[in-house]
């Protein structure tokens, strides 16, 4: 069942955050460490990375400018 702090931390990330699960093919780029590496380098958490290269990516599509 797990403890009080466990059961507590639990509920509060299920009201605050939403979860996706992202998956990274081994044999193929990027992988799973060439993006940590990549976050390593920039100063960020792995998560952190990931959700600002998505928000960039929305920006982009948003302003109209063609993908690279």
């Amino acid at each position: 069942m797990g403890t009080a702090r466990t059961r507590a931390n639990n509920k509060w990330n299920a009201k605050a955050y939403d979860r996706v699960n992202l998956l990274f093919k081994k044999d193929a780029s990027p992988t799973k460490e060439e993006v940590q590496a990549a976050a390593d380098a920039a100063g960020e958490s792995l998560n952190g990375y990931i959700v600002g290269a998505v928000k960039q990516r929305m920006e982009r599509d948003a302003s109209g400018k063609p993908s690279e």
